[in-house]
């Protein structure tokens, strides 16, 4: 079957680095409208396609949504598995932390996505490829609370229930932030961000680690990303 003009753009699109503007024009028609103003006609419209050379690749909204959650978390396991190449487990904690700030600085949209329950996403349930890379993101900060725990860093509790207390703290952080509702600009906010984390690292501590944290400033905990 020959393709129209539509389709051989659209084709082209999807071979190049224009996917990345079709997932976040997806991405913002869905935020601004939310799932009942989002169509794949829309999506067309702000691609400069027709709806049917999309359809030619998308049996719907749903697996364009879909497409953007693979996107933002495969974007954001590059963040973070950056920090593995740091030496010691409390430099991997702390690279992994950076690295967390810098994606939700440089991709709220995807940040507010990822976080978005599937039935406002049109799902009965996240598809099981998107839950394999959920999962394995949830693997890799039990990982980083682990081996801190086991260096004497942090004081023996339960990882899980740690690591969620840690992520829970990060979360609302960034939701302040990115909700308009802390009056400061992102350098600011990086700054609040880890000194609000040795806040809580003082009360996950060791005490040994406790003591030398007294010496430490957010700029020698904050490793930095070769």
């Amino acid at each position: 079957m020959q393709l129209t003009s539509d389709e051989r753009l659209f084709t082209v699109f999807t071979m190049t680095d224009q996917r990345e503007r079709i997932l976040n024009c997806a991405c913002d028609l869905y935020l601004e409208h939310g799932l009942d103003g989002f169509s794949m006609r829309k999506l067309a419209k702000e691609i400069g396609v027709t709806a049917p050379a999309i359809y030619r690749h998308y049996d719907g909204r749903e697996a364009v949504l879909a497409d953007v959650l693979r996107e933002a978390y495969r974007t954001f396991s590059r963040y973070l598995y950056a920090a593995l190449g740091a030496p010691s487990p409390l430099e991997r904690f702390s690279a992994a932390g950076e690295q967390y700030l810098n994606f939700v600085i440089e991709h709220p949209r995807w940040y507010g996505m990822m976080h978005t329950a599937p039935e406002h996403l049109g799902m009965d349930e996240i598809p099981a490829d998107i839950e394999a890379l959920q999962m394995a993101t949830h693997q890799f900060w039990l990982d980083r609370v682990r081996e801190c725990m086991e260096a004497g860093i942090l004081r023996e509790m339960d990882p899980e229930e740690s690591s969620i207390t840690m992520w829970a703290h990060a979360h609302g952080m960034v939701q302040l932030f990115h909700q308009g509702l802390l009056p400061v600009n992102e350098e600011e906010f990086r700054r609040l961000f880890r000194e609000s984390g040795m806040r809580l690292m003082s009360g996950v501590a060791t005490p040994e680690f406790g003591e030398e944290m007294k010496t430490m400033t957010t700029e020698a905990i904050a490793q930095p990303i070769a």
